[in-house]
């Protein structure tokens, strides 16, 4: 080889080596105000090689020098650079719309509603807010976050101990749709049927999912059924997975209630209290603090090729023990209920071309939950429900639950040649409640009874296939959106019974009754007849065994018009037949108007619907209501049933709603604000009714009640979100003011020639009003220099008023009665405000820790002394929880 050749091969291979030598990279990414966002992304194209900006946007990262930037950040469009040797960039992103984010991704300190959207859109950022409190499950975080969105935690009603129901502007937990990634999630298969908010509904078991797993939250406060079908009456929640793929991150936090709840409840009531400072617990022990919660979270996401595939997989432990707080003699387990539960939560996305893309996505919850049921006292004080032998002091029976959620979505986008692309999905998801009752007994089976039992449960599951068509024409006026497809729902409607004990009524011998004629019920020394069933919760027999399916089939036509740049046209229209109930025809129109650069007006009605659900259909119990103390046995009868319609009570059909929205956004520097009133008509509103007298039914219970189409309500409010983002220097600060006025009126209740105290009285009337506070107000503040954040945040809710048991052990019948009793049995829960403080500190960009505590001075709600709340302790739980103080840290990490 001559020397001219070796040369020349010698300065290409030094020429590509120069070509593709590594450079260390520097440089900020912000946006067109000039502020830093922090925790935007920056790749290396055609690689895994990645980092994200600091808290001041600030990155490093070697990449080679003829390499490309792909520098993303939700919320804003992606952007390309090319490096071609440069060291430094100092990069500016736009906000815009683009094909899987939204317009503004927000929280609690940065904007948090879509500006340019016709219809009002929170956008909650999980993962930021798990950096600054200590909420662990989804409805704590949403409750604190979104204007109108309110998740009570009850105590000592049965299954709602459990699952937290939930409602957007004041509406039931049923009348509001979750979505994940786009897609109808399953309802929980419980329905509530005691004193606790949404009695009579079915709603989503938010919980169910993992936060750790949650890329941003969406909430869509406007109805939509036309776009989405049932249950979208007060609006849409959609769950969005995380999709990075930058390896290895979690979280490890702990927390704890404290007990101090201060002196005096005793004197106060004329009562010896329970689990008053700590001191005299049901569980024998003093505590300064319980309820520890202790939480482990993992995410891992990897890249699946070089086309934007990527799978995402989370694991979040949670282990959280009980609260006890103070109540009475009968109600000595009054608090939250303990949880033991591991999530499993996958995402994943793999595009096959240019044209064709598979996705997937589901998970599994499990949780094994105990709460305490209402006290019983002892046979020797007068109580027959207690056997001697085995509970000689009396008892608390413990309601424990394994519930299981599973769920699974796969599917194929495809782009067609003409422009349109087409979406083909199965979704499946299935949610089992299964009771278990330990500490109990049956007393009918005197000596001879277990103390825990298999009590039975129930199971609803939801498969959905749908086929979705879309097309944006960019050349017709200045763009217009078409889209169409069509949805087949099946449901099945599980009731399964538990072991016989659970359930069981026993004759003197000690056998089943099977007939009351030949056999004489167990009776106790003074010859009163004992109960059966196991004590707090009675198990589900076979005769309350349900097995019921149903299908539906759904067409639908969405569009946008931009009838200009500034002037925007939105409509729906949707048509679903039942299989069981008939057909629906709904519609929507939104309208958007731009007005300046700073300022836009929008506006939208609607018309809704929600099916009854299979639950409110078929669901059968009886069961023992405790009132002050004593029990009622009570019977809840299914809609399809004789007894029921022996009663008067019609078929249920479909509640029906119209939706009207008109509000404005404004935008001006680092200010944003969104104000939005509504008003929302419901008719047929599905409730369950209160007690009808039953003794004289041969049925073994003394109450029965039922689930109707009992009240016509009208829901008005006004939603408020202002925020303001400002950076100077190394200095952020964040100041956000966010709050919701609601009235729900009860304009007809449909209770036909029954008496109208009897089908719902104001003690029912109450609850169903009080799924939202009058009002709700949220400041909230943060500040940040360098690696510490601070956030402080106050929250105000209203005055709430509830009615006590009064209603039920006395109730009236008549006008004039009915005005004796609001003297003495309403609840006044007085306007109170809670505190929440937390501090972070990055110590580098992958370990960030986190100190603080919510309701801070520890605030309760206001206390009741008469002994009468619905719950059994000195006051019933409010929006803003009747669990007090928590502190908390917790520590996030990435490898």
């Amino acid at each position: 080889m001559s020397k001219q050749k070796l040369f020349v091969i010698c300065f290409l291979f030094l020429g590509l080596q120069v070509i593709h030598a590594q450079i260390q990279i520097k440089g900020t990414v912000k946006d067109v105000n000039n502020e830093p966002l922090p925790g935007a992304n920056i790749l290396e194209k055609g690689t895994t090689n990645g980092t994200a900006t600091d808290f001041n946007g600030e990155f490093s990262l070697k990449v080679a020098n003829d390499g490309i930037l792909i520098v993303s950040f939700s919320g804003f469009e992606t952007q390309e650079i090319p490096i071609n040797g440069k060291t430094s960039f100092d990069i500016i992103l736009q906000e815009g719309l683009q094909l899987e984010e939204v317009v503004i991704v927000g929280s609690r300190n940065v904007r948090r509603t879509a500006i340019d959207t016709p219809v009002p859109v929170d956008v909650i950022d999980v993962g930021d807010l798990a950096t600054k409190n200590g909420k662990v499950e989804v409805n704590d975080i949403l409750q604190y976050a979104a204007p109108s969105f309110n998740a009570t935690k009850q105590s000592g009603s049965d299954g709602a101990d459990h699952i937290v129901p939930a409602s957007l502007r004041g509406l039931g937990p049923d009348q509001t749709l979750v979505l994940i990634n786009g897609k109808r999630r399953h309802q929980s298969s419980l329905v509530n049927i005691f004193g606790t908010r949404g009695r009579g509904n079915s709603g989503t078991d938010l919980n169910a999912i993992p936060s750790a797993a949650i890329k941003r939250i969406e909430v869509l406060r406007d109805g939509a059924s036309a776009q989405y079908g049932s249950d979208a009456i007060a609006g849409v929640i959609n769950i969005v997975l995380k999709d990075n793929t930058d390896g290895v991150s979690g979280s490890l936090g702990y927390g704890a209630f404290s007990t101090a709840i201060g002196d005096g409840w005793a004197e106060a009531t004329g009562e010896t209290l329970y689990n008053v400072e700590g001191k005299n617990r049901l569980d024998g022990e003093d505590k300064s603090f319980d309820g520890g919660t202790f939480k482990l979270d993992l995410n891992y996401g990897a890249k699946l090729n070089d086309k934007g595939g990527f799978v995402n997989f989370t694991t979040e432990l949670l282990s959280k023990e009980r609260t006890l707080r103070p109540g009475f003699s009968w109600r000595k387990g009054y608090g939250s209920a303990a949880i033991d539960g591991f999530n499993f939560m996958v995402n994943a996305s793999l595009p096959i071309n240019d044209n064709t893309e598979v996705y997937a996505f589901g998970g599994r919850n499990y949780r094994d939950t105990d709460a305490y049921a209402f006290s019983r006292d002892s046979y020797a004080d007068g109580d027959n429900r207690s056997v001697p032998s085995i509970h000689p002091n009396g008892f608390t029976p413990r309601i424990t639950s394994n519930i299981t959620d599973i769920s699974v979505s796969a599917g194929i986008k495809y782009k067609l040649e003409n422009g349109w692309e087409v979406d083909f999905n199965n979704t499946y998801g299935e949610n089992k409640f299964h009771y278990f009752i330990k500490d109990s007994n049956n007393a009918s089976m005197k000596d001879a009874s277990p103390t825990d039992f298999n009590a039975g449960g129930h199971s609803l599951s939801q498969n959905t296939t749908g086929l979705d068509f879309t097309k944006y024409l960019e050349d017709l006026m200045s763009g217009v959106n078409l889209a169409f497809g069509l949805e087949y729902r099946t449901e099945n409607f599980i009731i399964f019974s538990g072991e016989e004990a659970s359930y069981g009524l026993y004759d003197d011998n000690g056998v089943l009754m099977t007939n009351p004629a030949v056999q004489p019920v167990a009776v106790d020394g003074n010859g009163e007849e004992l109960p059966g069933g196991s004590q707090g919760f009675p198990g589900y027999g076979p005769d309350n065994e349900v097995d019921r399916s149903r299908s539906n089939v759904g067409l639908y036509f969405d569009s946008e018009f931009n009838f200009t740049e500034k002037f925007l046209v939105g409509a729906a229209l949707r048509f679903e037949d039942y299989s069981d109930f008939g057909s629906t025809f709904n519609f929507k129109l939104a309208s958007r108007f731009k007005a300046s650069d700073n300022l836009t007006l929008r506006g939208s009605i609607s018309s809704g619907f929600r099916a009854p659900s299979l639950a409110q259909l078929y669901y059968n119990l009886k069961f023992t209501n405790i009132v002050n103390g004593e029990s009622l046995p009570s019977l809840l009868s299914a809609n399809n049933s004789t007894v029921t319609k022996a009663f008067g009570i019609e078929q249920l059909k479909e509640e029906t709603a119209f939706n009207a929205s008109l509000g404005f956004t404004y935008k001006i520097g680092g200010f944003t604000a969104t104000i939005d009133a509504y008003s929302i008509t419901v008719d047929d509103r599905i409730i369950l009714t209160d007690n009808f007298d039953a003794s004289g039914l041969n049925l073994g219970v003394d109450a029965a009640q039922f689930f109707a189409n009992g009240v016509d309500t009208k829901t008005q409010g006004i939603d408020i979100v202002l925020n303001y983002k400002k950076t100077f220097d190394e200095h952020r600060v964040n100041v956000g003011l966010v709050g919701n006025f609601n009235d729900t009126e009860i304009e007809k209740i449909n209770n036909g020639n029954l008496n109208r105290f009897t089908f719902f009285s104001p003690f029912s009337e109450a609850y169903l009003k009080a799924a939202a506070p009058d009002h709700k107000f949220g400041l909230n503040l943060g500040y940040g220099y360098k690696k510490l954040d601070v956030s402080l945040n106050f929250t105000k809710f209203s005055e709430v008023q509830l009615q006590d048991f009064q209603w039920v052990e006395s109730p009236a019948t008549t006008q004039a009665e009915a005005d004796a009793l609001y003297s003495v049995a309403t609840d006044i829960y007085e306007s109170k405000i809670t505190t929440d403080l937390s501090l972070s500190y990055a110590f580098t960009n992958k370990i960030t820790f986190t100190i603080g505590g919510n309701n801070i001075f520890n605030v309760y709600p206001t206390p009741q002394f008469d002994g009468w709340t619905d719950q059994g302790g000195l006051a019933d739980s409010v929006q803003m929880g009747s669990d007090g103080a928590y502190f908390f840290t917790r520590l996030g990490f990435k490898l």
